[in-house]
């Protein structure tokens, strides 16, 4: 029997439940895992009794756990269930170290006014974009992930989110080129054999 160890938030417990416990019910139902939570700790334990037939599908409830953790809603976690979305989570800290003051002008920068800078950079590269106590998390598509992580990271750093957009259209224009690249290449594999 294989079991995963990870800890969350506290006030995010709730959300991992769901009402009524319809949220763990719906993740164990999909994976075939049962899930137990320690209120108290924050402590979450996987187990899977039998081996999934996929055999990433520990890694990938473990990643769905930590986005919920850290403040995705259930359902766009459940996206990394799919081979090909992953979780990347960033430390704020790295950037501007750990004064509250800073962290919270950071946190600003990332969602922007209204919301306006964390939905332009969701919207233009397909991704979902969390802003949580002292991280940034981004779920998406690999290729996808790359430009919003060069616009995260650009704003991280301090640029001024018109540098940090144009950095970000800019892979863009690099991974779908790379993309069009690997078709090509598959396709021509494919018609040899």
């Amino acid at each position: 029997m294989q079991e995963i160890r990870i800890r969350i938030p506290r006030d995010r417990i709730g959300v991992l439940i769901g009402k009524r416990g319809s949220v763990k019910a719906a993740i164990e139902g999909r994976t075939g895992a049962k899930i137990n939570v320690d209120s108290s700790s924050g402590e979450v334990y996987i187990r899977f009794v039998e081996s999934p037939n996929d055999p990433l599908l520990p890694m990938k409830l473990k990643s769905v756990i930590q986005a919920i953790g850290r403040g995705f809603n259930p359902e766009v976690a459940l996206e990394l269930l799919k081979d090909d979305y992953m979780l990347e989570i960033i430390d704020i800290r790295r950037f501007v170290g750990d004064r509250k003051n800073a962290l919270k002008r950071m946190r600003g920068r990332l969602i922007g006014e209204k919301g306006k800078a964390r939905s332009y950079i969701e919207g233009r590269t397909n991704t979902h974009i969390s802003v949580y106590g002292h991280t940034v998390s981004i779920i998406g598509k690999a290729y996808d992930m790359v430009a919003a992580r060069e616009a995260v990271i650009s704003l991280l750093k301090g640029s001024m989110h018109s540098t940090a957009y144009r950095i970000m259209e800019k892979k863009m224009s690099e991974m779908t080129r790379k993309a069009l690249v690997d078709e090509n290449l598959r396709r021509k594999i494919t018609s040899e054999k």
